[in-house]
Parts: C-alpha cells; structure tokens; sequence
C-alpha cells in the first residue's frame, strides 16, 4: 500500500451522502481550507472529512498549522479561502449553531484562579443557559466522567497542570456537546497526568460515542488514541488513515545503528548492499531500510566492522509514526515541552 493509497484510504466518506448511503453524514468536512496572515499561509488548502463517533489525530510539530485549523472549526478563526461545516453547520454562515453543538479544551485556558472548580463549571453551564437543575445534573454526569474529586471545591489556583487539564476538559464537557476539540491537551504534563488525560478521552469517545477531533505533537498520543490520523506538515495534509496503515505503507523493516566516528564512506558501503533499500543518518543514528531485516542485519553488521565506525547498538524494529513522518517531510517530530 503506498502513501497515496493510504491517503485515498482517508477520504473514503466523499459522496455517501449524496448516493442516499445510510451512514450520516460526517461530523467535520473541510474543502480547500485555507488561513493566511500576511504573506503567511499557516492551513494550506486542506480537505478532511471525520465520521461520527470517530477518534481523529491531526498530527504534526509545532508551527505545522495544527491549532489553526482547529480554531478554524471552533468558529475562532475565519478561513481565507474554502468551506468548513462542523456537526451539519457552516462555521462561517452558522457560527452559533456550531458553537452549541461543541466543546472545546485549547492551549489557552480561560480559568480564574480565585475560583473553585464547581464555581467554574456552573458558569460555563449558565452561559449555555442551563438552568439551575439541569447544571446540578451535568455537574454529577461530568465529575463521573473527569476524575477530579475532592478538588473541585477547592480553588483552582492551588490545581496541578494535569487538574486544570482535566477540569478544561469537564468545562467543555458540560452542554453535552456532540463533537470535543482537544489541542494537544497533553503537552508539557507528566506521564502520569498525560495518562490520566488519555483515559478520559478513550471513556468519552467508548461510553459516549463522542466524536473527538484531537491536536497533538506527541507521536504515542496519536498511535494510542487515534481510530484515524491525518499528518500535517507546512500547513498541507501529507498524509491521512489508521495508524497502522501508515506504517505498514512503508513496507520495510528498519536497522537502527547507533555508531560513533565520523566515515561517510560507511554509508557508501551500506547503501551497496542488495538487501538495503535506503540509508539515512540523524547525529549518531544510522537509519536502514529493509524489506528484508533478517537476511540484512549480519550483511549490514559484516560491512561496518570494516569500517572506521565504532558501532555501539544495531537493533531492528519495525515503523513508527515518526517513521513515517520522517519518510514524508524528511524530519521527525521534536515535540516541546512546554506549549508556546
């Protein structure tokens, strides 16, 4: 399966609608999206489409368009040029329709620290004009949903970063929306926190069949979590299907070298080997294709030895998401650790 395939594979839902398919219509449809600021094209054209009840990753480092196209949808943001339509609504003719009908946890996060969690929440249920039982109720559907407990009479001020996480995404959670935006609602937390804030996605999207639209820079984020990924590089949607379709479209096999010394005509030699189809290096790292790892790590292991290389590991695994990142856009993913 090559890339082009896994891409046409992404798209697949253009035109059931039309042809009087039974299946609903997507939750998210985008055409020829595209957001400039200035010169600057920061959403390139990007055409997408996310099913009901679907998890969906948009994968990509830091300054690739991510947030952009996620502000967008959320009616943040207009576009320069094409057409979005979120949960049957245009986010540019029907911006309140969409509004009603989503939530939204970004990297910037409205929350007072004066107040208390609970106070928080039944804000946000008034400014969707909940009434007073109706927020006692989401109240109680929510804090079972997020784990906060206690702390939520407590003052947010006195909250962990992974507590304000979970306690954005209770917020977003309280309308009851159809579809949840999350933008890299992971980013600079521990592992720990980050686990929490995984579970609480996977229970959403199993017990409430919430479609969820996720922004991420973490690789294992979008392969644990994500029925679909769509990987977005300079503003263009390079790539687009289930996690493990895009790393089976690679077709090798990969030998990891971790060598020290400096003798480019090592590379030479590797690049001549029948069983290799392609050689890459990022600092001490030596990347072999194969789509045959077993008949090429003692070839390869064979040939180093006769160089000046002092090789310090040789592993085989098989592709990553960065691997396949790296395949489309030459560079890997260097995800920061705290957001900007």
């Amino acid at each position: 399966m090559s890339m082009t395939d896994v891409l046409e594979y992404g798209t697949g839902l253009e035109g059931e609608t039309a042809l009087g398919s039974d299946r609903p219509p997507p939750a998210i449809m985008t055409t020829g999206l595209v957001r400039r600021f200035g010169p600057l094209v920061a959403v390139d054209g990007i055409d997408l489409q996310v099913a009901r009840g679907e998890i969906y990753g948009f994968l990509g480092p830091n300054g690739a368009g991510k947030s952009t196209l996620l502000r967008m949808l959320c009616t943040l943001l207009r576009p320069s040029e094409g057409h979005a339509v979120v949960a049957g609504y245009d986010v540019v003719d029907e911006p309140q329709e969409v509004r009603f009908r989503i939530g939204a946890a970004l990297q910037e996060k409205a929350l007072d620290d004066r107040q208390s969690g609970r106070e928080l929440l039944s804000r946000q249920g008034r400014l969707y004009g909940l009434r007073t039982p109706e927020i006692r109720r989401r109240l109680g559907d929510v804090l079972d949903l997020v784990d906060i407990g206690a702390a939520i009479d407590r003052r947010i001020g006195t909250y962990s970063g992974g507590m304000k996480r979970r306690l954005d995404l209770a917020a977003a959670l309280m309308h009851n929306p159809e579809i949840l935006f999350l933008d890299e609602p992971t980013t600079g937390l521990d592992p720990t926190s980050r686990d929490s804030v995984w579970s609480e996605v996977r229970r959403l999207n199993s017990e409430l069949r919430m479609t969820i639209f996720l922004t991420t820079q973490y690789l294992e984020e979008a392969d644990e979590l994500a029925d679909r990924v769509g990987i977005i590089s300079g503003g263009r949607l390079v790539a687009e299907g289930p996690p493990d379709d895009l790393k089976r479209a690679i077709g090798q096999d990969l030998i990891v070298v971790e060598a020290e010394g400096d003798d480019s005509g090592a590379l030479d030699t590797l690049r001549a080997l029948d069983a290799v189809d392609e050689v890459s290096t990022e600092g001490r790292t030596i990347r072999i294709g194969t789509g045959d790892s077993a008949g090429a790590i003692n070839a390869v292991a064979i040939a180093l030895s006769g160089t000046q290389l002092v090789v310090k590991s040789i592993t085989v695994r098989t592709p990553t998401l960065d691997d396949v990142f790296r395949q489309l856009t030459g560079s890997p993913i260097e995800p920061a650790e705290v957001s900007r």
